[in-house]
């Protein structure tokens, strides 16, 4: 089986999988509350939250480029922003589609040296990429376990222990064997190789996660990933308080808006289009779980979030595709 007929199954799977969150997230939508809420909310801050989800798209732009940069010096930042933006959108079509774009872009874009060779390599590239998200990860770990702690009275008669269990044994399993590839990778690369080939993409990929040692400005970097998490809970935020004045959201606060910024963060390891689906369902799950909004009401707020931000990444990674296809010419 070709890797076409693969992606092309791949998409069919996860889209099933998106289209079925989807409705029975929607079956339980009680229509004219849906409408009434949309008519009384305050449209001012839904505007402000399309908002920040654009400049949220930039700074992580701006982030990855810090990371890129030591490596392949000739790339600027517009072009690191314009590969994230129409990343964004490629995600919308196929799960971890964007992804590859991403990488895609910044590497044809960084550009060849005299010799003609790539100035910014693949494995490179997929270096500074993973490192970018290993520290994502540690943010939301951190986040992660400050949303268990303070809702731990109302959450834990909801969680499957036996399942987190099962979860961390599998990480476990795929942690060790990925370090024994290494080890075996590196020990007998000079008799295969197919081994020295992968060694030297590991090398490649340890060459940009090592980029984050060789920053300018460290503390523009912490900036940076302060600013992109601060704005991801502002698109929440904005969101709570445009519906604030609407039964059941009146006890919904910023810190809420924490709550639900969490729920939405881990909805994306599950690899739907767009998100669909996914993100409705956890955050409507928590909202009822926490503070006991139904979740008819809940998926109000979910949709009205979810779908404000994919139109922020709709219109962003518009731009960003005619700024690189056209402008740049």
């Amino acid at each position: 089986m070709d890797n076409k007929v693969k992606n092309i199954l791949k998409y069919i799977f996860w889209t099933a999988v998106a289209v079925v969150l989807v409705w029975f997230c929607v079956k339980s939508i009680d229509w004219k509350e849906f409408l009434r809420a949309l008519q009384m909310c305050k449209w001012e801050y839904v505007i402000a939250s399309f908002l920040t989800g654009c400049v949220f798209i930039a700074v992580r732009g701006l982030r990855w480029h810090m990371l890129i940069k030591p490596i392949a010096a000739s790339i600027s930042e517009k072009d690191v922003i314009n590969a994230y933006g129409i990343g964004f959108v490629a995600n919308m079509v196929l799960p971890r589609l964007g992804e590859v774009v991403k990488i895609g872009y910044v590497v044809k874009n960084a550009g060849t040296d005299k010799d003609g060779k790539k100035r910014l390599t693949w494995d490179a590239a997929i270096g500074t990429y993973l490192a970018e998200k290993g520290i994502d990860a540690i943010v939301l770990a951190t986040l992660s376990l400050i949303f268990l702690v303070g809702t731990w009275n109302k959450m834990k008669d909801t969680m499957d222990f036996h399942m987190a269990v099962k979860i961390a044994w599998a990480a476990g399993v795929l942690g060790v064997s990925a370090f024994a590839i290494i080890i075996l990778s590196y020990i007998f690369r000079s008799r295969w190789g197919f081994l020295q080939r992968l060694w030297d993409f590991i090398t490649g990929i340890g060459r940009g996660i090592m980029s984050v040692g060789k920053l300018e400005k460290p503390w523009l970097f912490i900036l940076y990933t302060v600013s992109i998490w601060v704005s991801f809970w502002l698109t929440s935020a904005f969101i709570v308080w445009a519906l604030k004045d609407i039964e059941p959201f009146t006890a919904l606060t910023g810190a809420s808006a924490f709550d639900l910024t969490v729920a939405g963060s881990l909805s994306t390891l599950i690899p739907v289009p767009g998100g669909f689906g996914a993100f409705h369902g956890a955050v409507a799950t928590v909202m009822q779980a926490i503070y006991g909004i139904p979740m008819g009401s809940g998926m109000i707020y979910a949709t009205l979030n979810h779908e404000t931000q994919l139109l922020a990444q709709a219109v962003t990674g518009l731009w960003c595709y005619v700024s690189q296809t056209f402008f740049r010419r």
